[in-house]
């Protein structure tokens, strides 16, 4: 049974989120208490070609000091839908403009600390632009054919959790 919070305390704040002190009650009524990141959410896509291939971006992240393949992704801006962060954010990242962005499914990356939702998306009948990257962003775009992707989730050359968890979700579902 889910206890009610207590308190919420404030203990930092930063560009993109928030940690907090939430205090609950446990269930043999000792305090318990959580410090947790409050983020605002944040879109992941699925990019594919007409020719079925996948759209991954190779991310220069530097909080883990590596090269990441990964699919786009974005946080929402405040009061932004998820649609409209996942539109805007391939485009920035890949320089493909959706033509069709369809809902696949939402899920919690890491709900032991964190409160970001993720809103994953397919985008189809993309278009070419050009990358409007943010600054401090290093991404390299490639598409890779489908049966390279499930390759790289084989052997473990993609690390990225959002990555794998909708590429998963979406080759369980979309697999004959």
């Amino acid at each position: 049974m889910m206890r009610a919070m207590k308190s919420r305390e404030l203990l930092l704040t930063c560009m993109k989120f928030d940690v907090v002190r939430l205090r609950f009650e446990g269930p043999d009524g000792n305090e318990i208490i959580r410090d947790v990141v409050e983020h605002p959410g944040a879109a992941v896509i699925i990019p594919q070609l007409d020719d079925g291939r996948i759209v991954l971006i190779r991310n220069l992240r530097r909080t883990v000091g590596k090269v990441l393949w990964e699919l786009p992704a974005g946080t929402l801006e405040p009061g932004e839908a998820p649609e409209t962060c996942a539109a805007r954010e391939v485009e920035e990242e890949t320089g493909y403009r959706a033509g069709t962005l369809k809902p696949l499914t939402e899920f919690f990356p890491s709900p032991g600390i964190l409160t970001e939702r993720m809103y994953g998306f397919v985008a189809t009948e993309l278009e070419p632009t050009a990358q409007a990257l943010d600054a401090g962003e290093e991404i390299e775009v490639f598409p890779i054919p489908q049966w390279q992707v499930r390759d790289m989730l084989k052997d473990g050359h993609i690390e990225d959790g959002k990555t794998i968890a909708l590429l998963l979700y979406w080759m369980h579902i979309h697999s004959p």
